[in-house]
């Protein structure tokens, strides 16, 4: 079983920028990808960002530009962090921490509120 802390959600106005951290333990040694998924108010859930144990990222193409993603190991522990910069209204969502393990298995963590506005 993998536990999730995220942290790092908030409010800031338009153009701003905010960085979020999700730290993974527990069940680490077999995530291969681990990345941030978001979703706003009557949509679905949608994949913002994500980075393989490689180190291979996928950046959505409304973020692309704006936003980065890393990631940091150790023995025990996993942390992806996501730079979010020239940030729009239009980001406004609940994002959410994800990690994809061998063999299929997921785990999601509670999500953090992230609201652009002036």
């Amino acid at each position: 079983q993998v536990q999730l802390v995220e942290s790092g959600g908030g409010l800031v106005q338009p153009g701003g920028s905010l960085r979020l951290s999700c730290a993974a333990s527990g069940r680490v040694f077999d995530i291969y990808d681990m990345g941030w998924y978001r979703q706003a108010p009557g949509t679905q859930r949608e994949l913002v960002a994500s980075i393989t144990r490689a180190g291979t990222t996928n950046i959505a193409d409304s973020v692309k530009g704006r936003f980065t993603i890393s990631r940091d190991s150790t023995r025990n522990s996993v942390t992806v962090d996501l730079q979010m910069n020239s940030l729009k209204t239009e980001d406004t969502a609940v994002y959410y921490c994800n990690t994809l393990h061998y063999g299929g298995s997921a785990d999601w963590g509670q999500g953090t509120q992230v609201t652009v506005s002036s």
